[in-house]
């Protein structure tokens, strides 16, 4: 009996000790699992963000095409993969903080820093090639600076917006007010646009029905005007057909055959053409509203033009406009008398108005195409504009060596697919016209983008050998 009891003892003893020592396995195990958990950050069991609580990257700015324009890196680095192209019209910032200074990352400020990203109507080839005729032409010229608008006629998409001399955003920068190369020119410069005005106050006079093409007006090189003496520069016969006083950019044409309308019919006009238009671009559809600054235009008020006021306004003194305002009133003649808004980013919409009978701007046209200037000719291909050299005015007085070059026309001109307003600032040497510097820059533009648009020259068939139209 007492052995067996013995033994019963022992294996009981045995028993406790075997659970004991599971017991403590698992207690250890636990605390195991526990360590692990709170002193093993690099295995997370649930994501953490390593910047929840960081401010967005600013937002980018991007072509038509999504051709990027402008980003933000992790490291505040805001980058411009185009280099040089559309750097005035996009702008820049500080160097720490990206704040937007200057172009579009000034305007849109609000948006950007809130990470909205925003995509152009600019074309990134349409741009590069509107630039490089411009940057040539420029330094052939000598000019301060200068500007080029392409314009899509049935949209009214900006698909280029040039400026000269290029501007690089991420090189050391100058004196911002010596060095002007950042100023976007296109939309914040104001100017008088000269002769270019002219085939609209042409367009006034049809569509009032007070003129055709084919009226002729004694237009002798020079008329007194409210004491004022109105001259012409280009030699050209007495009596000239309206069609003629555009070819040879009579002032004195112009302004005779403008007498016929009373003073408030042309300012009406320039009304619907939208020169007195300071927020020409429409705004961005977020809250509150943005837009982008453009130079406000510089219009008398009609009961200030007084006889000379009236004539220098027939054709493009006494008033200021942007080449952005000159584009869009271009664009009414290329769009069949229809005046569309000029947009610069994808979703806007383009208000339109009608300006002008079908017929009156097509007219016109052919008048800008067949005396066209020799410069701005392109064999093959038919092409039309007006040329503009206007004087500066420099201490209150229109200089004498201070000018601005223009042209403005259509590409192709019968059927127009852009419209285009080059401009240069105080050309300088023996060749200071409109005719002499701004129209290449627009026939090179015009051969570049027919090679784009895949478009081979036409030849006429009136020649039995197959002549190319020289036009």
């Amino acid at each position: 009996m007492n052995r067996l009891g013995t033994s019963e003892q022992t294996s009981l003893s045995r028993g406790w000790v075997v659970l004991l020592a599971f017991a403590a396995f698992v207690l250890g195990l636990g605390y195991g699992f526990y360590v692990l958990w709170h002193n093993a950050p690099s295995l997370p069991l649930r994501p953490v963000s390593a910047r929840a609580d960081a401010p967005p990257l600013r937002g980018s700015l991007e072509a038509a095409d999504g051709t990027p324009l402008a980003f933000s890196t992790e490291a505040d680095a805001r980058l411009y993969p185009l280099g040089l192209s559309a750097t005035q019209l996009i702008g820049f910032g500080e160097r720490n903080t990206g704040k937007g200074l200057a172009g579009l990352e000034l305007d849109l400020e609000k948006l950007l820093v809130q990470g909205q990203s925003l995509r152009l109507t600019l074309d990134p080839l349409v741009q590069s090639i509107a630039e490089q005729a411009l940057w040539k032409g420029l330094k052939a010229a000598q000019a301060d600076w200068g500007s080029v608008v392409v314009m899509e006629s049935k949209t009214g998409r900006l698909l280029a917006v040039a400026n000269g001399p290029a501007f690089d955003p991420s090189a050391p920068r100058l004196n911002l007010q010596q060095d002007i190369s950042w100023r976007n020119h296109a939309f914040a410069y104001a100017l008088e646009p000269g002769s270019t005005i002219k085939p609209l106050t042409a367009a006034v006079l049809m569509e009032e029905n007070m003129a055709r093409l084919d009226t002729r007006v004694y237009a002798p090189m020079s008329r007194r005007i409210a004491g004022w003496t109105i001259n012409d520069v280009v030699k050209h016969p007495e009596t000239l057909t309206l069609s003629e006083v555009l070819k040879f950019s009579s002032n004195v044409g112009i302004t005779t055959l403008a007498e016929r309308i009373p003073r408030e019919t042309l300012f009406n006009y320039f009304k619907k053409m939208h020169f007195m238009d300071a927020a020409l671009l429409p705004p961005l559809s977020y809250q509150p509203r943005i837009a982008v600054q453009v130079a406000a235009p510089h219009v008398r008020p009609v009961h200030r033009w007084g006889p000379a006021e009236y004539a220098n306004a027939t054709f493009g003194q006494g008033f200021l406009i942007t080449p952005l305002h000159l584009a869009a009133a271009y664009n009414i003649l290329a769009n069949d008398g229809v005046f569309r808004q000029p947009i610069l980013f994808e979703g806007n919409t383009s208000q339109i108005s009608v300006v002008f009978r079908p017929q009156v701007a097509r007219e016109i046209r052919k008048a800008l195409t067949d005396g066209i200037a020799e410069n701005a000719r392109l064999a093959g291909y038919v092409l039309g504009g007006k040329t503009g050299t206007a004087q500066v005015v420099v201490n209150g007085r229109y200089s004498n060596s201070v000018y601005a070059a223009l042209f403005a026309g259509f590409i192709p001109s019968n059927t127009p697919r852009v419209t285009v307003v080059v401009n240069l600032f105080h050309p300088k040497g023996g060749r200071i016209h409109g005719s002499q510097v701004a129209a290449p820059i627009y026939r090179d533009i015009a051969a570049r983008l027919f090679a784009l648009w895949g478009i081979p020259p036409q030849l006429d068939n009136s020649f039995s050998k197959g002549k190319l139209v020289n036009r």
